[in-house]
């Protein structure tokens, strides 16, 4: 399958970056290997996670509290969102909303 990473979902990873980055130098560059890592697994594995919310597939990442949420349509996983697992269950439903 191919992937998309759509527009929200690469301001998360950007959000994701700045946050590590500015607990300890090269830490976010880190995240990001690991979350595109996590990102690329998904052209295989995509459509094989639980749905928790609507539509959205979700899989965790590996090695960060994050979550990847997706969609599969027409052979194409569109990442819709990449989120904190830390935060409130309200604000993140809040932000798939807008996935």
């Amino acid at each position: 399958m191919k992937i998309q990473i759509l527009d929200l979902a690469k301001a998360d990873l950007i959000e994701g970056h700045h946050f590590y980055e500015n607990r300890e130098a090269g830490l976010g560059d880190y995240f990001l290997d690991n979350l595109y890592l996590d990102i690329d697994s998904l052209a295989i594995f995509g459509g094989l996670h639980s749905k928790p919310y609507r539509h959205f597939h979700r899989a965790l990442s590996k090695r960060f509290p994050f979550a990847i949420y997706y969609t599969v349509e027409n052979a194409v996983v569109k990442v819709r969102a990449i989120v904190d697992c830390r935060r409130k269950p309200s604000w993140i439903r809040k932000h798939l909303r807008g996935a």
